[in-house]
């Protein structure tokens, strides 16, 4: 993290906390041509600590707030809710109060658990969320912390996020598929699953964009849906991702004889799932005129890059 002092008139200042994660880490990368990048990972400020936020935020004086940080580990959630409540709501409230005071645009990331998955078609921006988990609650309290701040923000829902780094399941497949010969994965939830990467460069654009309709005056604050076009089962994108590692000499070809799909009764699990979680958005083109493209494409990106090991 850079120190900086009063807000310039040139090169627009970026915040990005959660940086050290899958989507903070894109984001460095994405708006570094646009913005100075003042990158803070969980090491250089406590967002469970109000006041050191505070500090930060009046002292950097940015245009936008990125918020890529959260409490992700679903199950746990379940035992750990203030934990949870901690870093999805109480310091999203803090981030939401701290723009509103200093003018800044908040972009926070929000995810498809708000849903409770009955709908059975995509849902839109304007369906009522219905969480099943603490996680969703949490996230949904989040987001509701940002609309009643009164602060200019921009609510990006995301689902099934995983990059060639970090923890997420498509490391997690590939690692116990090169441990073992047969493998059980969930065919009855289904969702869009969304590199990293993709979201980050959406989210770039959406921040110019939304900088030059604060500068004209017509900006409008949205919750917006930010996903991989088409959707498939935890099944579905584990054969795909496995696939793709014999292809691309990640895997021998050889490993796993058997890729067992089974239903969620049978992977009990603490935390209940939107057995369909697949999200709308439509109004990300309507708004920003930006469509990532189909599932599959990124996964493969994603899987070029985990071979040339430029993730390290």
């Amino acid at each position: 993290m850079k120190p900086a002092g009063e807000r310039s008139t040139g090169r627009m200042r970026a915040v990005v906390f959660g940086s050290a994660g899958q989507v903070g880490w894109e984001l460095r990368r994405s708006l570094a041509p646009v913005a100075e990048v003042i990158a803070v990972s969980r090491s250089e400020c406590d967002l469970e600590s109000a006041s050191i936020v505070r500090d930060l935020l009046r002292t950097l004086k940015p245009e936008v707030i990125v918020n890529a940080a959260a409490y992700t580990l679903v199950d746990q959630a379940e035992r750990e809710l203030l934990a949870a409540m901690k870093l999805n709501r109480d310091a999203v409230a803090v981030l939401a109060e701290e723009a509103c005071k200093i003018g800044s645009l908040l972009v926070h990331y929000s995810t498809d658990y708000v849903f409770d998955g009955t709908k059975g078609v995509p849902y839109t921006e304007d369906d009522t969320p219905s969480p099943l988990s603490a996680y969703g609650r949490t996230k949904l309290e989040g987001e509701q912390a940002c609309i009643g701040s009164g602060c200019q923000y921009l609510v990006l829902r995301t689902s099934w996020v995983y990059s060639a780094r970090g923890r997420n399941f498509l490391r997690t497949v590939l690692k116990l598929a090169a441990e073992r010969d047969s493998l059980s994965i969930v065919d009855d939830q289904f969702g869009a699953p969304t590199w990293a990467r993709s979201i980050a460069d959406c989210t770039a654009h959406a921040i110019m964009q939304s900088r030059g309709e604060l500068h004209n005056g017509c900006f409008k604050s949205a919750i917006v849906h930010l996903t991989s076009s088409g959707s498939t089962s935890w099944f579905g994108f584990a054969n795909a991702a496995i696939e793709c590692a014999k292809r691309l000499g990640l895997l021998p070809v050889s490993r796993v004889a058997q890729i067992r799909s089974i239903p969620t009764s049978d992977y009990p699990t603490a935390a209940r799932r939107p057995l369909y979680s697949v999200l709308d958005c439509d109004r990300l083109m309507r708004r920003f005129g930006l469509r990532i493209p189909e599932w599959e494409i990124g996964l493969h990106l994603c899987m070029e890059e985990l071979a040339s090991g430029l993730q390290k």
